[in-house]
């Protein structure tokens, strides 16, 4: 059966060791996600900390920090979802093996949500904004962030839950110019169903009613970052995977309230009010900068009795969203796939920041009556991927072709790499998108929003050999010639500091010229960086510097470029230029002294200890 609450779920961890209590007096300022990261990177427990500084509630993190956990939490339910999101998905597979869906089919109609008529646990107390947990991730965060809410809205012209949106935005409680207690900062990203319904309450000049949840079952947090096919209500996914009807009301002010709920914080987002939010640290592993984003008037912050507060910290990859991302993965397994013709498997690569790669693979059918050593039907298959929900919000697109290699594995970053290097066409295989939209967290672009794309399309037989070690002697010309291998057909060079796109153009275009006469055999792919050491120590340095610091049509280069009739391409190895540049945001970097103050707890006698 499924947990009724965030308690029941906090005390089943415990009981069967996945959860330890911090007892010691905590700072929400940094010590927490500190602590939180420090337990996360060696893969332990879900954390409850007791005793939080400046406030009276308790708090929980890394639930989902690992996908063993995970699947213990949702061990009664798993299985079924991922059947009734494969019917979703593909309702003929019913008609084949209705035998197979039955309990399914049980578990989607038990799922439906239901409205309480009186009463609910979340009614128990009010409080107010400055009482609660006021955790600040990062040292240059505009201040305290709920990391893990569940966001919730109605479509102005469907109203009802069963046309309603919930989603996990970042919300900002303090700093910056906001009233305290009475307003708050609402962070939302493109390709958002939130998006659409301020769009159509603006445009009745209306305000829109936004809940935020807080707490609550686990599945309820999940369901908010599912990516769920269309029709499929974010309410009825938590109810069929929590085993547990989504229990909701209204209140006397019209708003949607979840029964079930720690913590509810209940505002209004008027038309065209808005004020800065930000800086806060995310998961690209920079900081997203202050802009102006929805302002929320609070209205109520209503709690159960005994609340938990919930939270995560973001931050560079791997993070606990990571984790959720694997369990994504197990629950809807084929679904992009399916979505698109000829698509066998695609991956938003978590290690570069999730949106900036991802690999695919498509399959090549067109010319079956002949043989063409080229890409086809993977570029049909690309465009549509790239105009696809939040996969539209790539930068770099690899694809290859499956009839190639049927065992390629899309995971595995160094062999898929090398897939692609080994087959890729450079004088035909680039193509840009330019001028288009990017993350919103993503600052290597020219705007907010705002940069380019690229697709790196591979189909037929291999043209060349890799080369697995720098040649002896090998020299390339100033002001850059440190160079590092990375891995198989990859090198990474130091470059001096970024003055600017002009200058560096030319800079670029006279190194390339004169590189042209060194030995490139075997190495197609050149990232130019600010510390190579640093770029080739790890796949995920590599991929992580190279994918997020660049802008494709501002940052690509190649020896022997040339555009004809409006195609790029280069006949020696293309160039990634992962340099940090002027309007680049800041990487998240520690604070030292806080991780002193971690090490506390793993001395003998504390929380901590054993664990870190």
């Amino acid at each position: 059966m499924g947990y009724n609450s965030l308690e029941a779920c906090v005390a089943d961890l415990e009981k069967h060791g996945h959860l330890i209590r911090i007892k010691e007096e905590v700072n929400p300022y940094l010590e927490m996600a500190a602590i939180h990261m420090r337990v996360f990177d060696v893969e332990g427990p879900a954390l409850y900390f007791e005793n939080i500084k400046g406030t009276t509630f308790p708090a929980v993190s890394n639930l989902f920090g690992t996908l063993e956990r995970s699947k213990f939490m949702f061990r009664d339910s798993l299985d079924h979802l991922k059947k009734l999101v494969d019917v979703k998905m593909n309702p003929a597979a019913v008609l084949k093996n209705p035998f197979q869906y039955i309990g399914s089919s049980m578990t989607a109609l038990g799922a439906l949500p239901w409205k309480r008529k009186s009463g609910a646990p979340i009614l128990h107390g009010k409080t107010s904004i400055s009482k609660l947990p006021q955790i600040v991730n990062w040292p240059m965060d505009g201040g305290a962030f709920v990391t893990m809410p569940q966001v919730y809205t109605e479509d102005v012209s469907k109203p009802g839950i069963m046309h309603a949106n919930l989603g996990m935005y970042r919300i900002q409680l303090s700093g910056n110019d906001y009233l305290p207690d009475q307003e708050i900062g609402l962070h939302y990203q493109l390709h958002r169903g939130i998006g659409i319904h301020q769009t159509k309450a603006n445009a009745l000049g209306r305000p829109l009613k936004v809940s935020i949840f807080v707490g609550g079952p686990p599945a309820h947090p999940l369901a908010a970052v599912m990516p769920l096919p269309e029709g499929l209500s974010e309410m009825i996914f938590a109810g069929a995977l929590g085993n547990r009807r989504f229990r909701y009301f209204y209140d006397d002010e019209g708003f949607c309230i979840s029964a079930d709920a720690d913590f509810v914080i209940t505002g209004t987002v008027y038309p065209n009010e808005n004020k800065p939010e930000g800086p806060f640290g995310d998961h690209i592993g920079y900081y997203s900068l202050t802009h102006p984003f929805p302002l929320m008037k609070v209205h109520n912050v209503y709690h159960k009795k005994n609340p938990i507060w919930s939270f995560t910290v973001v931050g560079r990859p791997p993070q606990e969203d990571t984790s959720f991302g694997a369990l994504i993965h197990e629950i809807t397994g084929t679904a992009i796939p399916q979505e698109i013709s000829g698509l066998h498997a695609v991956n938003a690569v978590d290690a570069a920041g999730v949106h900036p790669l991802l690999f695919a693979i498509g399959s090549e059918r067109y010319t079956p009556y002949q043989r063409v050593d080229r890409p086809q039907e993977i570029l049909t298959i690309a465009n549509q991927i790239l105009g696809k929900n939040q996969l539209s919000l790539a930068k770099y697109l690899f694809i290859s072709a499956n009839e190639d290699n049927p065992q390629l594995d899309i995971y595995d970053i160094p062999a898929f790499l090398g897939h692609i290097l080994e087959r890729i066409d450079l004088t035909r295989d680039v193509h840009f998108q330019t001028n288009t939209t990017i993350d919103t967290l993503d600052y290597s672009g020219d705007g907010l929003n705002a940069g380019s794309k690229v697709v790196f399309a591979a189909a037929g037989t291999k043209k060349r050999e890799l080369g697995r070690e720098l040649p002896a002697g090998f020299e390339l010309p100033r002001p850059f010639n440190q160079a590092k291998f990375v891995l198989p057909g990859v090198i990474a060079i130091d470059g001096q500091a970024f003055s600017g796109y002009e200058n560096e153009s030319n800079i670029m275009a006279e190194w390339c010229r004169a590189a042209a006469s060194s030995s490139w055999e075997g190495f197609p792919l050149i990232v130019l960086c600010d510390d190579a050491n640093f770029t080739a120590a790890t796949v995920n340095n590599f991929v992580w510097t190279t994918f997020t610091r660049s802008n494709p049509a501002f940052d690509i280069y190649g020896i022997g470029s040339f555009t004809t009739f409006k195609h790029w391409g280069c006949k020696g190895p293309l160039i990634i230029d992962a340099r940090t540049k002027p309007h680049h945001a800041p990487a998240l970097v520690k604070d030292e002294a806080v991780e002193r103050r971690v090490d506390r707890l793993a001395a003998k006698g504390g929380s901590l200890h054993g664990v870190i």
